[in-house]
């Protein structure tokens, strides 16, 4: 199986190859158009900042890259928000691939910090990514930035008021925590995503 992880300038590339590594994949870091469309699954990983993120990703043609995929897609983190239609952080136009809007996180209490970090459970997990999975999994996040609650959510979580966790859509899937980073929970969606 030909997995591709997207390279850009994104900062949690090598933690998501370490992960896949450690389930016996070998993926490929690329940027070449052919090596992503030819792939078996493709990884969208993301940390970073959306505005300067899609001024990358248009510069170099990635964005309609993204878009072509017919394989089975992943987007992580910033990945997710930026598969979105736009986001609040630098008020920036995004991929659009699910019709809903990034915002930014209020807090609304002194104890509601922002970022939101650390580990918190998923809820109302459906779909190809959660097979196998009961509710209130253990994932980690990392964001100051959300996905409202939506028609194309894959999982819950309340942090400050509740959020999409993750999206799917078509061939494309997508958690705003990081699986490369969840321990046996993440290992177990990485091995569904490859599975898929």
């Amino acid at each position: 199986m030909k997995v591709a992880i997207v390279k850009y300038n994104a900062g949690n590339i090598r933690s998501v190859d370490y992960a896949l590594r450690r389930l016996g994949v070998e993926a490929t870091v690329t940027a070449d158009k052919e090596t992503l469309l030819s792939a078996d699954k493709v990884i969208f990983p993301g940390v970073g900042e959306a505005e300067t993120t899609m001024t990358y990703l248009k510069a170099t043609g990635l964005d309609s890259v993204i878009k072509e995929l017919s394989q089975p897609v992943l987007g992580i983190c910033l990945g997710m928000q930026l598969m979105c239609r736009h986001s609040e952080e630098g008020e920036v136009d995004c991929l659009g691939i699910f019709d809903v809007d990034v915002k930014r996180f209020v807090s609304l209490r002194h104890e509601d910090k922002v970022p939101h970090m650390g580990w918190n459970t998923i809820g109302k997990v459906n779909g190809g990514l959660f097979k196998g999975f009961s509710d209130e999994e253990y994932v980690y996040f990392v964001h100051s930035f959300y996905v409202p609650v939506c028609e194309f959510m894959a999982a819950e979580t309340d942090y400050i008021h509740p959020f999409s966790a993750a999206l799917h859509k078509d061939n494309f899937y997508a958690t705003q925590f990081h699986p490369e980073k969840s321990g046996k929970v993440g290992e177990r969606i990485l091995d569904n995503f490859l599975s898929l």
